[in-house]
């Protein structure tokens, strides 16, 4: 490590000016943060012009610190409200919001917040002393390591699912077909379009997570009645939350691991991350029949690894250029328009803009610790305004979300369409979440399965043909026939045990 650079760093980020950046940058990522509909990479988009007036590093700093609260603050509509703030966070939503439900928001919001706390500085050592190691390892990735690894992701996603695995696959499939509509990468030939042209750019995921998720959960609070809606305890915030976090020390530790060597990869981000480590808690849990009702387990794990895989997608971003997601594609565009190019250049001519960039991670991490309490000390409001009332302002802002994505109405039809489906389909038990993670990924399978197949003139072969690739192909493969095999046995246990029932005694 390069003492006389970090002595640079340190000066470049501990004055008035970077600190003050650093602190309302973080008020405003945890403002919009906690709104229902509003995302992180929208409180990073909404700060760029107002770095157009600031130096290079308090200009990076603001983006650095919105996005981590931003990202951590998403876990407190999704705990009080049924609402995710982002995709990683639709992964958990069921347990923390029934712990919210058993008065336990409390707990729930402070192990969101403390376990990314500490994910994230996981993340933060991780990116410092192997950034250049990783972002050369990340770069060696075909389409082929890319291909199995989002079909991993998507496997989990039925997997998991808490209405079982034939319903979860059947989520999956109307997400993968929602993610096919558009021009198709390939041809660009227009799918599914019907002659719309809203359709022809594809369909946004964000509208789509809005309506599923906050239009439902309004449509589902509106037949309920007022009396079964309990109030959240949030008096002692984070109370039992430490001890909470060490009962499951194991999961915090694998999930800050997983999250910084999957963030690490260009396009993985921290969404897909969570789903693998929350569906990795379940598999490997004492008490994997508890997942989905409330139980912290999952939570613990999939929230360390949020914000870890956040801090390690900067690696190709600050050593390579190479955007690790939607939020480092904001800042490498930061960077760009600053001077400060991304690349080799970065560590060597500059080393000092590098450190400055870890030492503000750092900084906001620590963070996250005040104004994580400040903001479940304050969520406990929401339900002291009435439910009608509450209902409206989440919908205004909802639609204000579905909105903004292109400008367009048409943004906003999608999101009250998909609450409409998202209604009918969940009062049949079947979950809305890996809907969305095929939105999500639909695109990064076709894509390098398309251009696998080319690489391999047609061959299935080639998809084995790299060592990493042949190691997560065979892995995808082998909890294929895991998850079919249990549930075949579990069937014809069932079945047999009706048998025994239905035999005169």
């Amino acid at each position: 490590m390069n003492m006389e650079a970090l002595a640079l760093a340190a000066g470049l980020v501990f004055n008035f000016e970077t600190l003050l950046t650093i602190f309302l940058a973080a008020v405003f990522g945890l403002f919009v943060g906690a709104i229902p509909g509003l995302t992180a990479t929208m409180a990073t988009a909404l700060l760029v012009p107002i770095t157009f007036y600031m130096a290079p590093i308090p200009a990076i700093a603001a983006i650095i610190s919105c996005t981590a609260m931003a990202i951590t603050a998403g876990d407190l509509p999704g705990t009080l409200l049924r609402i995710p703030g982002t995709p990683a966070s639709a992964a958990y939503v069921e347990d923390s919001y029934r712990m919210a439900q058993k008065g336990q928001a409390g707990l729930a919001i402070g192990i969101g917040v403390i376990g990314s706390v500490l994910g994230g500085l996981f993340g933060f050592l991780f990116l410092m002393f192997t950034a250049p190691l990783l972002a050369k390892a990340a770069l060696g990735f075909s389409s082929f390591e890319y291909f199995w690894l989002a079909l991993l992701g998507l496997s989990c996603a039925a997997l998991i699912s808490s209405g079982g695995m034939i319903k979860g696959a059947l989520a999956l499939l109307l997400g993968l077909f929602i993610a096919q509509v558009g021009m198709d990468p390939l041809t660009a030939t227009p799918r599914f379009t019907f002659g719309v042209l809203d359709l022809m750019g594809g369909i946004s995921f964000i509208p789509i997570m809005i309506g599923m998720f906050a239009v439902s959960e309004i449509m589902r609070s509106g037949r309920r009645a007022m009396a079964e809606v309990p109030q959240m305890n949030l008096k002692n915030p984070f109370a039992g939350t430490m001890a909470a976090l060490w009962k499951y020390r194991k999961n915090q530790v694998r999930g800050s691991v997983i999250g910084s060597l999957l963030g690490a990869l260009p396009g993985v981000g921290g969404d897909l991350a969570a789903w693998i480590t929350y569906s990795l808690a379940k598999r490997t849990s004492k008490e994997p029949e508890k997942f989905g009702k409330g139980h912290p387990e999952g939570l613990v794990e999939a929230g360390a690894t949020n914000n870890a895989a956040l801090s390690a997608s900067w690696i190709p971003a600050m050593v390579f250029g190479i955007p690790g997601d939607a939020v480092t594609a904001i800042a490498v565009g930061v960077l760009v328009m600053k001077g400060l190019d991304p690349g080799p250049t970065l560590m060597t001519i500059h080393p000092e803009n590098f450190y400055a960039v870890m030492i503000v991670f750092a900084i906001a991490n620590i963070l996250m610790l005040p104004l994580g309490w400040v903001a479940a000390k304050s969520a406990r409001w929401i339900f002291e305004v009435p439910r009608a009332l509450l209902n409206a302002a989440i919908l205004l802002f909802c639609i204000v979300g579905s909105y903004s994505i292109n400008n367009s109405m048409f943004g906003v039809m999608l999101m009250l369409g998909a609450g409409i489906v998202a209604y009918l389909l969940e009062a049949r038990m079947i979950a809305i979440a890996p809907i969305i993670l095929g939105i999500v990924l639909g695109p990064l399978v076709e894509t390098n399965f398309t251009t696998s197949m080319m690489i391999s003139d047609g061959s299935m072969l080639g998809f084995f043909g790299r060592p990493v690739a042949a190691v997560l192909g065979i892995a995808t493969i082998l909890i294929w026939a895991f998850a079919i095999f249990s549930t075949v046995r579990r069937i014809r246990r069932e079945r047999a045990e009706a048998r025994l029932v239905a035999q005169p005694h």
